[in-house]
């Protein structure tokens, strides 16, 4: 039996506030705010809430409108979600090890309101900045910044 490393338990963390904070939000803009789909509430600045419901991958891409593409949508997340864990487990350094906490509590979040709804919430929404066209949400900003993150590390020498 493997067991997990500190840096391992810092990416379980970060994942489940990840998760968390990507769940109180979305309840936030579902239950509290009441904004209805493509309903908008600006913000500050170039940041307002435009609430749509998106049937595919992060940023909208790859539409699944189908049943079938939806429960394979939420099994993949779920299943990359525990490869990213098992590789996190080990994990000696703690820059990976929050990437990876990141993009795991991202896909979780997401496989979570696919299952749930059928499409996942994204709301935040800074297309006033004029070069950045797509509405997201917290999961979604999580697996972006984990990438980086891990892209980060790889250029890191030994």
């Amino acid at each position: 039996m493997i067991r997990v490393t500190r840096q391992g338990w810092s990416a379980y963390g970060l994942a489940a506030l990840v998760v968390g904070l990507d769940q109180l939000t979305k309840y936030w803009i579902l239950s509290v705010l009441r904004l209805p789909e493509y309903g908008t509430h600006p913000v500050a600045g170039p940041l307002q809430f435009t609430r749509i419901w998106n049937q595919g991958v992060s940023f909208g891409l790859l539409q699944a409108g189908q049943d079938l593409v939806r429960w394979g949508l939420v099994v993949f997340s779920l299943g990359i979600a525990g490869l990213l864990a098992a590789w996190a487990r080990t994990q000696g350094r703690a820059l990976p090890a929050l990437g990876l906490g990141l993009i795991i509590g991202g896909a979780l979040g997401n496989a979570i309101d696919r299952a749930r709804f059928g499409a996942v919430v994204d709301f935040i929404d800074v297309q006033r900045l004029g070069f950045f066209p797509w509405i997201f949400n917290v999961a979604d900003s999580a697996i972006t910044f984990g990438v980086i993150l891990l892209l980060l590390d790889s250029l890191r020498r030994e």
